[in-house]
Parts: C-alpha cells; structure tokens; sequence
C-alpha cells in the first residue's frame, strides 16, 4: 500500500521531518518526508497496512512543538512504490 500524506499546522521548524524518518524507519517504511513551499510537510510512505496505520498516528501527534491542524490523506497506484527506497528525509536539510 502507497500513502501520500499533507500535513498542516506548525509542522515547519520544529524537527517534523526528523521525527517522520525516525518514525517510518522504525516501522520499516519505504519512502520520503519533505517541506513543501506553502509551509506544509507531505510524506509518501509504502508498507503494510498496519504499519501506515501506526504512521498516521505519528503523523497526527507530531513531534513536541509542532501542531498539527489537518492531516490530508490519498493511496497512490502501487506503481508510485518502485522507485522508493528506505525512508529518507527530501530535499534541503
């Protein structure tokens, strides 16, 4: 299963991205956690069921200092899963 996930709040900042690696790797989650320019944080993770399901629940409690105000939730095509490797954090650190 392939999940792409919006996270809105105060999700900038405050070591979100740090806190889904961790999260996700924990869980053995293939995938990738990045900032987007409108102040966001989106995550696409592939792996079982459970494990996604135990993700959102990270996702929704965030790290402390974050907050977050709306979680917004697709499944992609299984097909998005080939090119992701071990869960890493994208773009500039």
């Amino acid at each position: 299963m392939v999940l792409h996930f919006l996270i809105q709040g105060r999700v900038q900042g405050v070591g979100f991205r740090w806190f889904v690696q961790r999260e996700a790797g924990e869980l053995d989650l293939r995938g990738w956690v990045r900032n987007t320019e409108e102040g966001e944080v989106e995550v696409v993770a592939s792996g079982s069921e459970a494990y996604l399901a135990e993700l959102r629940a990270s996702l929704r409690r965030g790290p402390r200092g974050a907050r977050v105000d709306r979680l917004v939730e697709h499944q992609l095509a299984e097909s998005e899963a080939a090119d992701l490797s071990s869960f890493r954090i994208d773009g500039a650190w």
